[in-house]
């Protein structure tokens, strides 16, 4: 089945800079990375630094090329045929057939019915054979909207490595039997917003808002929740070219970037909720990713682990919630019940040591980031979140 290239050559960055210069740029660009692939060993550090500066891979074609890379694909796996899938009997087709079903719109509008169905076919394929080969993993709704994203940049057969990888590294916290380790990743957003902007931090937590509006954001790679498939493309090369939290960074600066209109809202939990959950299509993608970056090098995730733990998640700690939120993205009556809780329980004496600790300084409430003026070329924060990507990625043997 031929894949789409729906993306295949984008003519300028996704927040739409025209003219000779952005062309030099591009021609220089490609240039740099065939160079990156051509020499041996290939420089996966300035694959890298191509994924994340301005406008991302450019192209499907040179996606094909690097995505492997970004991931440490052996090129051994890449050349494998997949198997054939077995799905009578399989616990999860059912529910892989369902939510492809509900897939159309992440297919490229004209694409004949014949050729999506063909598509959607393969998307089911992919994912029943990942969870077959890694029968520690757990489907979730939210998974094919990943999983198409790979499937139409690279097709099947390279789709189908990239996603085994992706799934047992990046997404492997997603696939538990629980939601508990999911929590605690969107229990990092909280403290990224408090840090650069107390104001908007305090009127979300007095809101008791919670964090499930971000939930679909995260688990999709906000495949889910943007509808130009260019900026799919362009956040998924930011993101294999990051470390696995750098998901959750670029939706603090989606909220930071909507300070005004949180400020405006109401402050009741399902009208902040409502707005924070209907993300803007026009954002400006390459400055987001370039504040995300400079978030990420100014608190790294290291410097926040200890507020992390210490709050609550208030996004999903059940299935049932998990399935509420990724297919209503509507607030539950039982996430203000637990909110209160949790105050309840802080109010009293014995959590005075707790609060203390949850609560960072003064001084560092009030940090400004400094360099959230940079241009979108990122620089020195590129170097940054490569050099802190290549430290990480040893632990879990994903990069080389």
């Amino acid at each position: 089945m031929k894949k789409s290239k729906s993306a295949s050559a984008s003519p300028s960055p996704v927040n739409g800079k025209h003219g000779n210069d952005w062309d030099s740029r591009r021609k220089r660009k490609i240039a740099d990375i065939t160079q990156a692939l051509t020499v041996s060993p290939v420089d996966v550090a300035a694959l890298r630094r191509m994924a994340i500066s301005e406008g991302g891979l450019l192209t499907d074609e040179i996606r094909c090329q690097v995505w492997p890379r970004l991931l440490n694909v052996p090129l051994q796996v890449l050349d494998q045929e997949p198997e054939k899938v077995e799905r009578e009997n399989n616990k999860d087709y059912n529910q892989v057939l369902l939510d492809v079903q509900r897939s159309l719109r992440r297919f490229p509008p004209g694409m004949p019915d014949e050729q999506r169905e063909g598509l959607q076919e393969e998307l089911i394929d992919i994912i029943l054979r990942v969870l077959k080969r890694n029968p520690q993993l757990h489907y979730y709704q939210g998974y094919h909207d990943i999983v198409v994203t790979f499937l139409l940049v690279l097709g099947e057969r390279l789709a189908t490595a990239l996603v085994e990888k992706l799934s047992t590294h990046h997404l492997r916290d997603f696939m538990d039997p629980t939601m508990d380790n999911t929590k605690h990743i969107l229990n990092y957003l909280m403290p990224i917003i408090e840090r650069v902007n107390p104001e908007v931090h305090d009127f979300m937590q007095q809101a008791e808002v919670g964090t499930v509006f971000a939930l679909s954001w995260l688990i999709t790679w906000f495949g889910h929740v943007l509808s130009d498939f260019r900026h799919v493309v362009r956040l998924y090369d930011f993101f294999l070219a990051c470390h696995p939290l750098m998901p959750i960074y670029f939706a603090a600066v989606i909220v930071l970037y909507r300070e005004e209109e949180v400020l405006d809202c109401e402050c009741d939990m399902a009208m902040v909720h409502h707005l924070l959950s209907q993300i803007p299509q026009d954002l400006p993608y390459e400055t987001l990713i370039s504040r995300a970056g400079d978030l990420f090098v100014q608190f790294p995730p290291s410097e926040l682990a200890k507020e992390a733990v210490s709050h609550e998640s208030m996004a999903a700690s059940t299935f049932k919630d998990f399935d509420l939120a990724s297919t209503q993205q509507r607030p539950d009556s039982v996430l203000r019940r637990r909110r209160r809780q949790k105050q309840a329980a802080l109010e009293s004496p014995a959590a005075g040591s707790v609060v203390a600790v949850a609560r960072p300084s003064a001084a560092r409430r009030f940090v400004r980031l400094a360099v959230m003026g940079l241009t979108v070329a990122l620089g020195a924060a590129a170097l940054a979140v490569v050099n802190t990507a290549l430290e990480w990625a040893p632990k879990l043997d994903l990069f080389p």
